[in-house]
């Protein structure tokens, strides 16, 4: 098992940009494949994005394609999510999930069993 702890959330405008992190302890970063899940208000927690161990491959949800960027450290056992071109609908309490790395890339919140507590973004207009 892989402890998450996400930080970076905050109050920004629209157009506006931030990064989030994601530090993990208990096991070694490189072993899993990471992502990024969101829960907006009222609605269902939804895949942002993923990362396979390496770093070399990744997938986006088509509504965040070209303005976030996910990226891994695994010498620091962190995982970040650079988000630019910040919209008001992009306000939610991001996630960070791992699963074992043997299993690749997925955006289906089930195939993932590490789950950090959430970071609140919020969007003004």
């Amino acid at each position: 098992q892989v402890q998450l702890v996400e930080s970076g959330g905050g109050l920004v405008q629209a157009g506006g940009s931030l990064r989030l992190s994601c530090a993990a302890s208990g096991r070694t970063l490189s072993s899993f494949t990471m992502a990024w899940f969101r829960r907006a208000p009222g609605k269902e927690r939804e895949f942002v994005t993923a990362i396979i161990w390496s770093g070399g491959n990744t997938i986006y949800a088509d509504s965040v394609k070209g303005r976030f960027t996910i990226s891994r450290d695994n010498a620091k056992n962190t995982v970040y999510l650079q988000m630019n071109s910040l919209k008001p609908e992009d306000t939610a309490v991001y996630y960070c999930a791992a699963r074992p790395a043997d299993y690749g890339l997925s955006n289906r919140q089930v195939d993932f069993g590490s789950w950090g507590q959430g970071t609140q973004v919020t969007v003004s207009s």
